[in-house]
């Protein structure tokens, strides 16, 4: 049994540090992702040594799969709590004489806004550059303001100049 709960944690742990590792990586900090690759490496060998000194038996081997579904999963959770990098959202109101770009600036949001033509008018554009773990608080924000916005956010790979950018590293 100690060994199913073994090849269970390891697994967890590993796919875990895997998943954070390759997003930091993603989001381009090399370093990072050098320094947390030592470990997932170190943890995977662990793990899998033990696996193949018991591989005789099948429930060893599930409970390896187990472990490393799980730590997917896991992973992916502790990468939404961390929410690293930034997102630009583009949120597009009907009401092209509203405050809301000086109102999210006030909030501490990078906005930059501009007229637009819709089906049916105008609408005020507003391209809004943030921290991924104040996405939320953006939503809300515009939402409470303009309950009818549009709003799409992604992900920039990177981002050069702008007065802005050099308070939101």
């Amino acid at each position: 049994m100690k060994i199913l709960l073994f090849i269970f944690a390891i697994n967890i742990a590993y796919v875990s540090i895997s998943t954070i590792r390759l997003i930091i990586m993603m989001k381009g900090n090399r370093t990072a992702a050098s320094l947390v690759s030592f470990f997932e490496v170190f943890i995977y060998i662990m793990g899998l040594s033990v696996v193949l000194n018991h591989i005789d038996n099948w429930v060893n081997v599930v409970t390896y799969c187990l472990g490393f579904a799980i730590g997917v999963f896991t992973g992916s959770l502790i990468e939404e709590k961390l929410a690293l990098g930034y997102l630009t959202v583009q949120v597009i109101t009907k009401n092209e004489l509203s405050d809301m770009p000086q109102q999210l600036r006030d909030a501490g949001f990078g906005v930059t806004a501009w007229l637009g033509e819709g089906l049916s008018g105008q609408r005020l554009v507003l391209s809004v550059l943030t921290k991924r773990n104040r996405q939320r608080e953006l939503v809300e924000q515009v939402q409470a303001i303009d309950p009818q916005a549009f709003i799409v956010s992604h992900e920039p790979k990177a981002f050069v100049g702008g007065f802005w950018v050099r308070r939101v590293r």
